[in-house]
């Protein structure tokens, strides 16, 4: 039984850090690509001057990258917060009232479907074993040892963004003036392609839905603000 417990622990645990930062990584690649492609392609669409549009893709990227960041730590931040105080109440309330923790324990129990003798014993034994974990897990769905790291999340974001970001940026500069804006629709859809491919993988979840909302999204992103700064260059 202590071999099986020792099992479970640890993927739980894991499961839990994996899901953070695959919803940062994806969510900042995703983000890098589509903002800063959408910003170039709009900008390409006005003016054929490199250096303008260099300026203006690095500058969404560094401000992105930072903005990315800070969102998934003071997100994270509230979340881990509100996990501490739940932890703590739970635990005066475990010193305080352990009768009334005990009975509590084992009615959720009974809710799951255990006969009364049987959810009162389980909650004896759990209550033994660790009375915080088994409270947290069954009445909160939390784990002390599982929380969110806001660090890990803004660091994972930040990355991803720029990762993500460098892609588009790069594709519009690097090929001559009339092929930029070709060149750069056909990158961010491989990028995008790609990480809705790897979020559903990495999440285990189906790949076409994953992929198909990631490039709906991008690709209507990138002709609009095409369309705009083609209007706004034929205007100046």
């Amino acid at each position: 039984m202590s071999d099986l417990i020792e099992a479970v622990e640890p993927h739980t645990a894991g499961l839990a850090s994996r899901l953070n930062w695959l919803r940062a990584g994806v969510l900042g690649a995703n983000d890098g690509i589509v903002s800063v492609a959408a910003l170039v392609v709009g900008v390409a669409a006005a003016t054929t001057d490199s250096g303008v549009i260099l300026i203006a893709g690095v500058a969404s990227l560094l401000a992105g990258a930072i903005s990315m960041a800070l969102g998934e730590y003071v997100s994270v931040s509230s979340q881990r917060d509100s996990e501490r105080a739940l932890i703590a109440k739970e635990t005066w309330e475990l010193e305080n009232e352990p009768a009334e923790e005990l009975a509590e324990l084992a009615g959720f129990y009974v809710a799951k479907g255990l006969s009364a003798q049987t959810a009162q014993q389980v909650a004896i034994e759990l209550t033994e074993h660790d009375a915080l974990a088994a409270h947290l897990e069954v009445e909160l769905h939390i784990t002390a040892d599982g929380m969110s790291n806001p660090w890990h999340a803004a660091l994972a974001s930040a990355v991803a963004f720029t990762v993500g970001a460098a892609l588009p940026l790069l594709a519009v500069l690097l090929p001559p003036a009339e092929w930029r804006i070709g060149a750069t629709f056909f990158a961010v859809l491989v990028a995008l392609v790609t990480t809705g491919w790897l979020s559903a993988h990495l999440g285990e979840s189906p790949k076409p839905r994953a992929i198909a909302r990631i490039v709906i999204g991008g690709i209507l992103a990138l002709a609009v603000t095409y369309v705009i700064g083609a209007l706004i260059g034929g205007t100046v």
